[in-house]
């Protein structure tokens, strides 16, 4: 199927707007059927095995499926911004991004425009393009987005925010994200089974990022336990404590997450048998790690 095509009844995310978007109406996610991409560049934050030495070559595309309340990207995830990108245009960039020195193509909040970059994908691949690609993801994905993906996409980054249907509804909007997210890396792991890594850098897997929210360490706790004993050691986990509070949030969400608070989850990760996993040091609660979305 065209990929022009799959805009035109849209369901690439669970709120299956079901608008036309190349006929100028938009959904949830604020975007036509045009992708548009807000920065193109090496990126040294990710974990190390995505970042290496030389930075993942990540690409960030506006508007987003979730709009959860506390996004630190709001400005991009909540409009139409940046420059327009055509599948040709994406495929030049990735190429050079690989010139450079990146060690994989990183595509950030990537479901609402999924065809466009999966002919991205198969242009860059037929021009030579040989380092991973990552799908860097909140996981409001449908199961047949991330299936269009099978053999184009080598690393799945995607987010577990919510183990509970009313946190998911409070902060996202999204009741059923529980769910959703669970059948969306259940098929990316089908996909990529187990970890990869070679000279340090993920080559093919799934690595699971849950962000530990303040005020919710007992869900975050959930989280890692349902992710463990579903996948054991065969995925990555990602627990991340770098939550910034955006100006105009509410308690608990106008703070940061405490040391306890974060010591605590790796503590109960490492406790029942966690050892495929990423831990943040302190100091990552900032907004020096929210990059600067200039193409």
């Amino acid at each position: 199927m065209h990929s022009k095509s799959l805009y035109s009844r849209c369901e690439l995310c669970e709120r299956r707007c079901r608008v036309d978007r190349t006929a100028g109406r938009v959904g949830f996610c604020h975007s036509l059927d045009t992708m548009r991409v807000t920065r193109a560049a090496l990126h040294f934050w990710e974990e190390p095995i995505i970042s290496g030495t030389r930075g993942s070559g990540t690409i960030f595309f506006s508007g987003c499926s979730l709009g959860c309340v506390y996004c630190q990207n709001a400005r991009i995830s909540r409009s139409a911004v940046g420059e327009e990108y055509s599948p040709e245009r994406l495929a030049e960039d990735m190429l050079r991004l690989e010139r450079i020195g990146a060690h994989n193509i990183n595509f950030v909040t990537p479901t609402h425009f999924a065809p466009g970059i999966t002919e991205a994908i198969r242009l860059a691949r037929h021009n030579g393009l040989s380092i991973p690609t990552v799908y860097n993801t909140g996981s409001y994905d449908t199961v047949d987005t991330v299936r269009s993906l099978e053999g184009l996409i080598d690393v799945y980054l995607p987010d577990l925010k919510y183990y509970r249907p009313e946190s998911a509804e409070k902060l996202s909007y999204a009741k059923d994200y529980p769910l959703v997210a669970r059948a969306a890396i259940a098929e990316m792991v089908r996909q990529r089974p187990e970890p990869v890594i070679e000279e340090g850098i993920m080559r093919s897997g799934v690595i699971v990022r849950v962000l530990l929210l303040p005020s919710h360490l007992a869900e975050a706790k959930l989280s890692v336990k349902y992710l463990y004993d579903t996948y054991g050691s065969n995925i990555y986990l990602s627990l991340m404590n770098q939550y910034t509070p955006m100006p105009g949030m509410t308690s608990p969400l106008d703070r940061k997450v405490t040391h306890a608070e974060y010591s605590e989850l790796v503590d109960y990760a490492e406790r029942i048998g966690v050892v495929n996993a990423f831990i943040q040091e302190d100091g990552t609660q900032s907004e020096s790690f929210i990059p600067d979305f200039k193409l």
